[in-house]
C-alpha cells in the first residue's frame, strides 16, 4: 500500500509538472519575439562593443543597452541600486616596467619567476616573516609592523585558480590592517603550472578595491615549487628581501552589475526570488588571426546568456510567476568572477531570499539536440529543468566533462559557496572537444557563424525551466550529501 502511494504521488507531480510544461510553453511561444531576441544578440556580439572587456570604455554600451532592456520591458529597480547598476569600486592593475627580488643569491624577475600583481612602484631591503597562508590565526603572536609578509599562495581547501586570486585579496586587507608593509605570497600549487599562470598574469589586471581608500600595498608571487625558499625565510637563513619595483600601473574605475527585479504573484512566495544570471562581460581585443581579425566578439560567451535574462525580463514582466524573478547581468566574470562575487558579498536582496539560482554561461557546443546542465543531479529542481527542456524538443543532460570542474568556474558557484543552489545552464556540449572549443576566446566566436534556430529554442526552454521553478510548490535544495548542503541548511535556517 505504500509503495502504490508514493507511486500515486510520483505519477501526480509528474502530471502536473507536464500540465505546467504545456501551459509555460504556449505562453512562451506566443510572446516570444525571435527577430528582437537575435537582434539583442548581433548588438551585443558586434565589433562595436569591442569584446565587452570591463577595462575598456565599450563595456558601458553593453551595461546601458542591457539596462535600456530591463526599463523597457518593465521590470523593476532594486532599492539600494543606482538606478538598474550596482556599483563596483575596481582596480586596474598593469605589470611594471621593471621587477626584482633578491632572496640571498636567488634572483627572481618580472614575468619569469616573479609576478607583480598589485600595490604602488617599490624600493629597498626589507625584512620578511612568514606567516602560514596568512590568515587571521597565522598572525598570533606575531608583530609584522614594517615587514614584508610571506605566506604561501592560496588557503587550504582553495587551490583551485578563483581562489588563489579571491583569497589573495583577502590576504592583502588583512595585511595592511596588521601593519604589514609588502605581501609576498610563494606559489607551490603542483595542480597548476606556473607558467600558464605566467602568461595569465603578466598582463593588466582587474579586481575589486578592497583598500577603503587606503594605497594597497606591494603584492607578489615568487615562483618556489619545492617550497624552498619560504622554508628558508621560516628557519632564518634568509632574513631579508632587496625589492625594486618601478613603473607599476595603478587606477581605480568603477564596474556595473545590471540588476533588477520582477514582483511575484504570490502574497507569500513573492518574498522567495529564483535569480537568473548571465555574465556580459569577455575577453575584448587580443592576438590577430589568419583573417586578421582581433576583436574577441563572446556570441558564446557569454552574449548568448545575456540575452537569456533579457528574454527572461520581457516574457516574466507580462506573465509574472508566483516567486518574484531577480534579474542579473554580470561584469567581470572573465577577471575572475568579480562581478557576482561582489553582489555576494554586498547583495541587494537578502541571500536567504534567493532560493536558486539558475546561471546561464557557455564556451560552446557540439550537440544542438541537447542542453548541458552543470550541475544536473545535484539539486532537487531537476525535474523541472529536464522537463523545461523536453517542452522544446531538447534533452538536458550533466556536466560530460567533471575533469575540467566547470561547476566552480562560472558565476554561480559565488552563490553555491553561500548556500544557494545553482547550477549553470548551459548549450549542449557532450565533451570538451574541439568543436565546443574552436571559438572559445576566439575572435570566431560570432553571431554569424552560429546556430540561431538552436538559440531560439535555448532562450525559450531557459525561461521554462525558471518559470517551471518560480511557480514550483516546493523550494528547491541541494541533493543529500552535496559539499553545499550544510553551507545551504545554515543559510535557509533547515535543522
Amino acid at each position: 500500500m505504500k509503495n502504490k502511494k508514493t507511486f500515486l504521488c510520483l505519477l501526480a507531480t509528474i502530471l502536473t509538472l507536464s500540465v505546467y510544461a504545456q501551459n509555460g510553453k504556449i505562453t512562451i511561444e506566443s510572446n516570444f519575439n525571435d527577430r528582437e531576441s537575435i537582434s539583442h544578440f548581433r548588438y551585443l556580439a558586434s565589433d562595436e562593443m569591442m569584446g565587452r572587456d570591463p577595462i575598456r570604455p565599450e563595456i558601458e554600451l553593453a551595461s546601458r543597452y542591457i539596462a535600456e532592456q530591463f526599463w523597457k520591458y518593465g521590470a523593476k529597480e532594486i532599492p539600494g541600486s543606482n538606478g538598474y547598476y550596482q556599483a563596483i569600486p575596481f582596480r586596474i592593475s598593469g605589470p611594471p616596467t621593471l621587477g626584482k627580488v633578491s632572496l640571498g643569491k636567488n634572483s627572481f624577475n618580472q614575468g619569469e619567476t616573479l609576478l607583480v600583481l598589485d600595490g604602488p612602484s617599490f624600493e629597498g631591503d626589507f625584512e620578511l616573516i612568514v606567516v602560514g597562508y596568512g590568515l587571521e590565526d597565522d598572525y598570533s603572536g606575531k608583530d609584522v609592523k614594517g615587514k614584508v609578509v610571506v605566506t604561501n599562495v592560496g588557503a587550504p581547501n582553495r587551490l583551485s585558480p578563483a581562489d588563489l586570486f579571491s583569497s589573495g585579496r583577502e590576504k592583502i586587507k588583512l595585511a595592511l590592517s596588521k601593519g604589514a608593509i609588502a605581501l609576498i605570497e610563494m606559489y607551490n600549487v603542483p595542480t597548476v603550472p606556473w607558467n600558464l599562470v605566467a602568461n595569465f598574469l603578466n598582463r593588466t589586471q582587474l579586481t575589486v578595491d578592497n583598500t577603503k581608500d587606503m594605497e594597497s600595498l606591494p603584492y607578489l608571487w615568487l615562483r618556489d615549487l619545492n617550497n624552498e625558499h619560504i622554508n628558508a625565510i621560516g628557519n632564518g637563513e634568509i632574513k631579508n628581501a632587496k625589492i625594486l619595483v618601478e613603473g607599476k600601473l595603478n587606477r581605480s574605475i568603477t564596474g556595473k552589475n545590471v540588476v533588477a527585479f520582477i514582483e511575484g504573484t504570490d502574497p507569500k512566495l513573492k518574498n522567495e526570488y529564483v535569480m537568473l544570471s548571465a555574465h556580459y562581460d569577455h575577453v575584448g581585443v587580443g592576438t590577430t588571426n589568419a583573417e586578421g581579425d582581433s576583436i574577441y566578439n563572446g556570441a558564446r560567451d557569454n552574449a548568448v546568456g545575456t540575452v537569456a535574462v533579457i528574454n527572461a525580463a520581457r516574457h516574466f514582466a507580462k506573465n509574472p510567476p508566483k516567486r518574484s524573478i531577480l534579474l542579473c547581468a554580470w561584469t567581470a566574470e572573465e577577471k575572475g568572477l568579480l562581478g557576482s562575487a561582489y553582489f555576494a558579498e554586498n547583495p541587494l536582496i537578502p541571500l536567504k531570499q534567493i532560493i536558486y539560482n539558475l546561471n546561464i554561461d557557455n564556451g560552446g557546443y557540439n550537440d544542438t539536440s541537447k542542453v548541458t546542465i552543470i550541475g544536473l543531479g545535484r539539486t532537487t529542481a531537476d525535474p523541472l529543468l529536464e522537463k523545461a527542456a523536453a517542452e522544446f524538443g531538447l534533452k538536458a543532460i550533466p556536466d560530460p566533462a567533471p575533469e575540467q570542474n566547470l561547476f566552480d568556474r562560472s558565476d554561480n558557484v559565488s552563490f553555491a559557496k553561500k548556500g544557494i543552489p545553482a547550477p549553470t545552464y548551459g548549450m549542449g556540449f557532450t565533451a570538451f572537444d574541439d568543436e565546443t572549443t574552436k571559438h572559445y576566446h576566439q575572435p570566431s566566436d560570432q553571431v554569424d557563424n552560429f546556430d540561431l534556430d538552436y538559440a531560439l529554442l535555448y532562450w525559450k526552454s531557459y525561461i521554462l525551466a525558471a518559470e517551471n521553478i518560480a511557480n514550483w510548490n516546493e523550494r528547491p535544495f541541494w541533493i543529500k550529501g552535496d559539499k553545499y548542503e550544510s553551507v545551504g541548511k545554515e543559510l535557509y535556517e533547515i535543522k
